[in-house]
């Protein structure tokens, strides 16, 4: 039966449904508890036998998806559906209306119902509302995804992500699993003193990130915005402004490639405060990382893949050259040359290795051999200036900045700086960022005067990071793709052929 069949059907039984007298579409649905509360209280059948639930003598109210019907006789077993959880509805024509009992024949997997009547336990021992009462609530004129347990084409599933949450129970795990990590990230920002705070996504200048931006017209002022990239340069305003610790939760948008790691538009969040340096950014990162996964997830030891990956503190601590000397078995020594590093990048072709700086082929080679190496959490310290126009130096070798990541399951989670304060080493790596500009790199940052001013009114010694929670949300729940964890992640549109081929 083609869709469209399938809609004139159930449109047949709506008419019927109104034809019984009943409002089709409701208003508000008869409802005294919701069904994942239920189940938490009485799914043991061993502390609720079905003697003790008909002791309980009180009538509860359940609305849900019907995910299921079985008729036996003049008996009918449908499954409703909420918030993840499922609970029986027990139908027996002698204890319903005729009405009702007609609804009950016209209902369709997918519809919206609720329920009312006395708890109960089948001889299954699955739990169950022995109905009494039913009302109608809410026709579904197309069918569930056939088999309703499982869509199985990736792509329908991240267009109408509504089908794949109604469809696996594990997608919807995940994401009422990333919504209690983000409140944990939020209660222990909080805890430790941190204000959250909200700074503009549409940016006269992008700033705070390398990064190629999205452009929007502001049609009243006539002047151009860009999506923000990073909300880095607004929070240090703020640490200029007075405020000591500050943190935002934002949204972030990259006009850059889609891959299982990286999405247009993503969610991370930055935190900065005043007097504190790249160490202490450390200690509370590993504090972070293991509060919300004992908090959310229940242990501090979780499956990425294959692989078993330890939050536990401290993590480990690697310089960049040092990672790239264990894991691509070079001699160290090779990379304080800069004609060794140059032929250490051509040797495993590296695209402009004769054009590109030193710290930026260091950056390269720490990619292409370390990268996905790093399973176990591990801090990458002491990154070329080059990739960090925002960063104080390191003492003694202004070549190399005060900078680190953390990786984990082969991947970048957090980059974090002791933040450069001096305004006129700012204005200078601003500079050396629009040179970059001009011979072509479109991603090197702009100018930001006002930044540049705030500073010479004075910025304290300060700590920075940002955090992806798109990828910490990966890892704590073993997603191998970012868009397993967006709920509607960006998605060519479809032409009308395929559209037509899929129906």
């Amino acid at each position: 039966m083609q869709p469209n069949q399938y809609r004139d059907v159930r449109l047949e039984k709506l008419e019927k449904l109104k034809g019984l007298g009943l409002e089709a579409w409701p208003r508000k649905a008869k409802r005294t508890h919701g069904i994942a509360q239920l189940a938490a209280a009485y799914a043991d059948a061993e502390a609720w036998p079905n003697e003790k639930l008909e002791g309980l003598e009180f009538t509860v109210s359940v609305m849900g998806r019907v995910l299921a019907i079985r008729e036996m006789g003049k008996s009918v077993f449908a499954h409703l559906t909420e918030n993840g959880e499922k609970i029986q509805g027990f139908f027996r024509m002698n204890d319903l209306s005729e009405t009702s009992w007609e609804v009950i024949k016209l209902l369709d997997m997918g519809d919206f119902i609720s329920v009312t009547g006395p708890l109960m336990r089948t001889k299954t021992g699955e739990l169950s509302v022995r109905v009494k009462e039913i009302q109608f609530l809410s026709k579904a004129l197309l069918p569930l995804p056939e088999k309703w347990h499982g869509l199985q084409d990736k792509e329908q599933r991240y267009r109408q992500r509504y089908l794949d949450l109604i469809s696996n129970g594990e997608v919807l795990k995940t994401f009422q699993t990333r919504s209690r990590i983000v409140s944990a990230v939020r209660r222990f920002m909080e805890e430790q003193g941190y204000l959250e705070v909200e700074t503009p996504m549409m940016q006269p200048i992008p700033g705070g990130a390398t990064a190629r931006p999205f452009i929007t017209h502001h049609n009243a002022l006539d002047m151009d915005l860009y999506l923000r990239i990073a909300p880095e340069l607004y929070l240090k305003r703020l640490i200029v402004g007075g405020f000591e610790k500050v943190f935002e939760i934002n949204r972030s948008f990259r006009n850059e490639g889609i891959s299982v790691r990286h999405n247009p538009e993503f969610t991370m969040m930055e935190m900065y405060e005043a007097g504190s340096d790249l160490r202490d950014m450390m200690a509370l990162t590993e504090n972070l990382f293991l509060t919300v996964t004992r908090e959310v997830m229940g242990s501090q030891q979780l499956p990425w893949g294959e692989e078993m990956i330890s939050y536990a503190a401290p993590f480990r601590r690697l310089t960049m050259k040092d990672a790239i000397a264990q894991y691509g078995a070079i001699d160290r020594h090779l990379l304080e040359d800069g004609d060794s590093v140059r032929a250490l990048a051509r040797a495993v072709h590296i695209e402009e290795a004769e054009t590109k700086t030193v710290g930026t082929l260091l950056g390269d080679l720490f990619e292409h051999h370390a990268e996905k190496q790093l399973i176990q959490p591990t801090f990458i310290t002491d990154y070329p200036i080059e990739l960090s126009p925002l960063t104080k130096t390191l003492e003694g070798d202004d070549r190399f900045v005060d900078r680190f990541e953390l990786f984990i399951g082969g991947m970048e989670l957090a980059n974090a700086y002791s933040e450069l304060n001096d305004p006129i080493d700012q204005m200078g790596r601003f500079q050396a960022q629009m040179d970059e500009r001009e011979a072509g790199n479109d991603e090197a940052m702009l100018l930001d005067q006002d930044f540049v001013t705030s500073l010479e009114h004075g910025l304290p010694p300060t700590g920075g990071e940002g955090i992806g929670i798109d990828r910490l949300v990966m890892l704590l729940t073993n997603s191998a793709s970012i868009r397993d964890v967006i709920l509607f992640p960006l998605m060519r549109p479809t032409k009308p052929a395929e559209s037509e081929e899929k129906e």
